[in-house]
């Protein structure tokens, strides 16, 4: 196998990937809810868990299936807990409790199961290289199909995530909507973590929604930031994966994490440069 035929299938997830999170980013991210996609994604691999404890491979239907259903009471959890203006709890304060439950869980699940140690390795940084062509051209359609219908009701999506008040002064019903909107994310999220492991996806998710802040609060410029940074970074970590012999997962995640590093210190030296005012801080 030569080593373009080992790594365009990982670029490709990569890419694949990028599309759709760096969207669903920029709602999280506006929304406040920064670690919604981990605790999903956590929610999502506790369900592949127990699938694979019932006897069902990893990348089965059935665990793909047991995936969706928790994550789907993970969308239910966190409609229904969203902020009003009579509560004190933070939704933030839900959506870790979920992610260290559900984690919890999982670790108790697996010390049931043999190869408990790769199996969680598995879990937390995926195994993007192993990622088929086929299972890639099923991820692209479910995601063309989430697009679709985010593209649909944009406007709703939007304006929950953007100026909450007005939507909920037009009587619309928020967790209604909250609870559609984390469906879909849902569906992306189970299949995300299936190729890419919970660390990735979570990069993939909040990483180029911040940096595309750094530089714009438009949504047409954030968005192609975002693209084409997920799109680069990827790129260059897969690369790096490979001539350092490291594992591609966790080489991407650490290449976002570098990245971001780089870009916010040159564009606040810049700023500083240019005697504008400072970028906010991360």
């Amino acid at each position: 196998m030569s080593i373009a035929d080992l790594l365009l299938p990982a670029f490709v997830a990569s890419l694949i990937l990028t599309g759709i999170h760096a969207y669903l980013g920029v709602h999280v991210v506006e929304r406040g809810v920064i670690f919604v996609d981990l605790s999903l994604a956590q929610i999502a691999a506790l369900g592949t868990t127990v699938a694979y404890l019932m006897g069902n491979d990893l990348h089965s239907t059935v665990a793909y299936f047991y995936s969706l259903g928790f994550t789907f009471l993970g969308a239910a959890i966190f409609a229904f807990s969203r902020v009003h203006h009579r509560t004190r709890i933070p939704q933030e304060a839900v959506i870790g409790i979920v992610y260290a439950v559900s984690a919890a869980i999982a670790i108790l699940v697996m010390s049931k199961a043999t190869q408990e140690t790769e199996h969680l390795k598995e879990m937390l940084v995926g195994n993007i290289l192993s990622v088929t062509w086929p299972e890639l051209l099923k991820t692209a359609v479910l995601y063309s199909l989430v697009g679709v219908f985010h593209f649909v009701f944009r406007h709703r999506f939007l304006l929950m995530s953007l100026n909450e008040a007005e939507a909920e002064r037009r009587g619309w019903n928020l967790r209604f909507w909250d609870f559609l909107f984390y469906v879909s994310f849902g569906f992306v999220v189970t299949s995300s973590v299936a190729i890419a492991g919970v660390l990735l996806v979570f990069c993939f998710l909040i990483v180029p929604s911040v940096t595309a802040m750094l530089f714009s609060e438009r949504l047409g410029p954030r968005l192609a930031i975002g693209w084409s940074m997920g799109a680069l970074v990827s790129a260059g970590g897969v690369a790096l994966s490979y001539a350092l012999d490291l594992p591609t997962g966790a080489t991407i995640v650490g290449t976002f994490g570098i990245t971001l590093l780089i870009v916010a210190a040159l564009r606040r030296a810049f700023r500083g440069y240019s005697g504008t005012p400072q970028a906010t801080s991360l």
